[in-house]
């Protein structure tokens, strides 16, 4: 047993005094910004009980780590789990620095317990030189810019691993198992005031990060009166962002799945956090400088698609697409933002209260053909054509083809007179004004109308609607067609043509609503259906959402083209979709990828086809 002299104890004190002082000293003005940024008003601590499940499976179980990465991330959660085998150990080891061990590692629970932490050193020595070899020599572009402070991180931990095992048979009271109790104990009294000006800070934070989420997707706080401009200077960054933006690990989940970052744009989310970070450590919390400027170049957030991969990645819970929108509120309220395209879309949805800019005569031309009915209070379901249903020629067919599916099931439908845009892309892009307008005017026609039950074909519509309108008091039943159809599947026909469909995962479908079986189980019924690379949680986006399908030519690879050729090599004969927006963009980019393309065809296409051609009708 380690048996200290007395100028060890206080060589040890004056060691642990030091390191805590310096750890305060580092911490103390980061806590500081933290604590005095702005409330956040709209933050609800219930309901509990998810709050505690979430901190469970993705910060004890790492379950979120290990999944969207499996082999490093099993290496992370190895050296965190080693971390809090070791807790125990760590306190025995101060506490025999002066003269008072509490685990006896020759009986009783401190054998399991010594040899249990034994164990855990081995993993977490392999785990750590995994990390340091991935992070140093194979180097993936989305860990740059190299950190050196990493790795003196890592060489720290295995040296704190290494220096424990053989004190099994190097016994403490030797010249040789002195030497490594004080390297030991030198290791992990550096690594501590480290923790504060490096990326493992989020070991303190992210944990309190990933409680302290905002309990749903995306989710958009409500501007706080009209002079509240959004994420504009330092004084409006809120707790949970300052919170978010110091757990960054900088790991690059969020980077490597960016589909304006894959394509070479400016935009890269790890970048955004880093930002307001860096906003926070040179300017604070009180400053009236611009953040987008300063730290964050425009350009950038509004590349954002708002697909959500960044933050449905992020393994210690930053919430990105706040931020990002955020941003966009303040350059949009603020007039810096001038975009020929997005002053042409917010005129469009103030004017003609449609993204396209198209009279409402137009929508009522198409609704006289197709011979929809009005919604009058009777009908089961409101069918809620959205812009694309109403304007967009893909769109129309799409809609046409589910009105022959609900006719077909039997369920009664009938549409709006009035409609107006959902506000879905002024929302993303910013325009607060117009969203609260177009959101305000479609609430109090389907209060008039007694509207109880909406379907939609569009993902955007029902987010938008589901989720966006709750700020002005909306709690309306919505779902999205592939949900409809998927529950009325036994009354659809059942005919296999052997065709092959490739399923492309709308991003507002499948990582804002979680929907992913439904409409792969509209297509079994009539063809095999196959995933590209990367399909479900990990969908590529189609370029369309956040509004930039309205903001005209992006720059660089285009998204949608690089999705339609991924859709493509699948060698499927279709590629099927489920949202308007998906459609056309794939349209053009499909006949862009071969001279032979697959065949581009809605979810509701596939089953009304099927229905014609079994000529049948459900009972």
């Amino acid at each position: 047993m380690f048996v200290p002299s007395l100028a060890e104890e206080i060589c040890l004190l004056a060691l642990i005094v030091l390191a805590i002082v310096l750890f305060v000293k580092r911490f103390g003005p980061i806590w500081q910004r933290i604590w005095h940024s702005k409330d956040n008003p709209e933050f609800h601590i219930r309901p509990i009980g998810k709050r505690i499940w979430d901190f469970f499976w993705e910060v004890l179980c790492q379950a979120k780590v290990i999944k969207e990465r499996p082999l490093p991330g099993l290496a992370h959660a190895l050296v965190f789990w080693g971390f809090c085998a070791f807790a125990l150990v760590t306190a025995n080891h101060v506490a025999a620095g002066f003269g008072r061990p509490f685990l006896d590692r020759h009986s009783g629970f401190g054998v399991f317990y010594w040899w249990f932490a034994f164990w855990f050193a081995a993993l977490v020595a392999i785990g750590i030189t995994g990390l340091f070899i991935r992070r140093f020599f194979i180097r993936p572009k989305w860990l740059e810019p190299l950190s050196y402070e990493s790795g003196v991180i890592a060489a720290l931990i295995f040296v704190l691993m290494v220096t424990y095992m053989p004190m099994w048979w190097v016994p403490e009271t030797t010249t040789a198992g002195r030497v490594l109790w004080w390297i030991h104990t030198c290791s992990l009294l550096g690594f501590l005031p480290l923790i504060p000006h490096t990326k493992h800070l989020h070991l303190m934070l992210s944990p309190v990060t990933i409680f302290l989420s905002r309990g749903t997707f995306s989710a958009i706080p409500p501007l706080a009166g009209d002079e509240d401009f959004g994420l504009d200077t330092g004084k409006d960054i809120s707790k949970l962002t300052a919170l978010q933006v110091y757990s960054c690990v900088e790991c690059g989940r969020c980077t490597e799945h960016c589909p304006a970052n894959n394509t070479g744009k400016e935009l890269d989310p790890k970048q955004i956090a880093l930002g307001v970070r860096a906003y926070l450590n040179e300017y604070g919390n009180a400053n009236d400088t611009p953040i987008v400027g300063a730290t964050i170049t425009q350009k950038s957030i509004f590349q954002c698609t708002t697909c959500g991969a960044c933050e449905y990645q992020c393994p210690v819970g930053i919430e990105h697409l706040p931020i990002i929108i955020g941003f966009r509120r303040s350059e949009v309220n603020t007039g810096r933002w001038e975009d020929e395209h997005g002053t042409k879309l917010f005129l469009n949805l103030e004017r003609h209260g449609n993204a396209m800019g198209f009279s409402a005569s137009e929508r009522d031309k198409f609704i006289a053909k197709q011979q929809f009915p009005a919604f009058d209070g009777t009908q089961e379901y409101c069918l809620w054509l959205g812009c694309m249903g109403a304007y967009d020629p893909r769109g129309r067919e799409i809609v046409s083809a589910f009105a022959d599916v609900m006719r077909h099931v039997g369920a009664s439908f009938g549409v709006l007179k009035k409609e107006k845009c959902t506000g879905d892309p002024a929302r993303r892009l910013g325009n607060d004004l117009i969203f609260g307008q177009l959101a305000e005017s479609n609430l109090e026609t389907l209060r008039q109308d007694g509207v109880k039950k909406i379907v939609s074909i569009c993902p955007h519509c029902v987010r938008t609607i589901a989720e966006d309108w709750k700020e002005f008091g909306a709690h309306i039943e919505i779902e999205h067609h592939s949900e409809f159809m998927a529950r009325y599947q036994d009354r659809l026909p059942s005919a296999q043509t052997g065709k092959r469909v490739v399923f492309h995962d709308p991003c507002y479908l499948g990582r804002y609503r979680n929907v992913y079986d439904e409409p792969r189980e509209v297509i079994a019924r009539n063809a095999t259906v196959i995933d590209p690379p990367r399909a479900r949680e990990r969908s590529f986006c189609c370029g369309a959402g956040g509004g930039l399908a309205f903001l005209g030519e992006e720059t660089g690879q285009r998204v949608n083209e690089t999705r339609a050729k991924e859709l493509a090599d699948t060698g499927a004969e279709i590629v099927g979709a489920a949202c308007p927006f998906c459609n056309t963009m794939f349209r053009d980019a499909l006949a862009s990828t071969s001279a032979n393309p697959p065949e581009l065809l809605d979810i509701a296409q596939l089953a009304a086809a099927a229905i014609q051609a079994s000529g049948t009708r459900a009972g």
